[in-house]
């Protein structure tokens, strides 16, 4: 039940400005954000299948959700980890009509593009302006994928304090308002399954980049932060 919103090219100040919160077992084995030995990629690592669900390389930024679809995922087909990875070390995604259906997002300096593999693969090259991603087909509007849209489109207005990200990123409000709702808000306390990390991407027009994670456990409290500087080509 990942979400996440970008804006790409949305203000003078911004080449891009990604928020976004990695929704899974609490249980699930996984490395914090840092800059991995074997390649040139700052992100998380999942442990168990390879791969990160959300990175950034030198001029390039890619972030992955599984596609929620009546009878996925399957044991039987290829794990999704490799997309990004593969795409922040300059290579384009493979073999993705065998793996379990998703929602990717790939940019580099001059595109944001959209990838799917259900119904049938597809790729969209996104306009400049704020979008939103969750575990839907591109174009729902989920409850949660809206308010974090409208928090970052505020946010670009504002004084862009990251911590005000962090606190959308944070937010608890469900669609119904019943605490029991959980799964359709932002943040996702649940001791089995719930918001493990949410991060914080800033590309500034200069080349100026900053990626800055936050995890927690699962009672919903902060196990630690994690930020690092990167330079994005002008």
């Amino acid at each position: 039940m990942c979400v996440a919103a970008i804006a790409w090219a949305a203000h003078p100040a911004w080449r891009l400005v990604a928020i976004g919160n990695r929704d899974e077992y609490h249980q699930r084995p996984t490395a914090p954000l840092a800059r991995w030995d074997d390649a040139p990629i700052l992100g998380g690592r999942d442990l168990q299948a390879g791969g990160t669900w959300l990175g950034v390389s030198e001029g390039r930024f890619g972030l992955v959700t599984n596609l929620r679809v009546s009878g996925y995922p399957r044991a039987d087909l290829t794990s999704r980890g490799a997309l990004v990875s593969d795409w922040l070390q300059a290579r384009e995604p493979d073999g993705i009509a065998g793996m379990n259906p998703f929602n990717l997002w790939l940019a580099d300096t001059d595109r944001l593009r959209f990838v799917s593999n259900h119904p049938d693969i597809h790729h969209v090259e996104l306009a400049h302006g704020i979008h939103g991603l969750s575990n839907g087909a591109r174009g729902d509007r989920w409850f949660k994928t809206a308010r974090l849209e409208a928090a970052l489109e505020n946010w670009l207005a504002s004084d862009h304090d990251p911590a005000d990200l962090f606190a959308a990123l944070a937010d608890p409000v469900s669609q119904s308002g019943d605490p029991e709702d959980a799964f359709s808000s932002v943040f996702i306390r649940h001791p089995d399954y719930g918001t493990r990390c949410s991060t914080v991407v800033l590309i500034g027009r200069d080349g100026t980049g900053w990626i800055s994670e936050r995890r927690f456990g699962a009672d919903g409290a902060a196990t630690g932060d994690t930020a690092l500087d990167f330079t994005w080509p002008v």
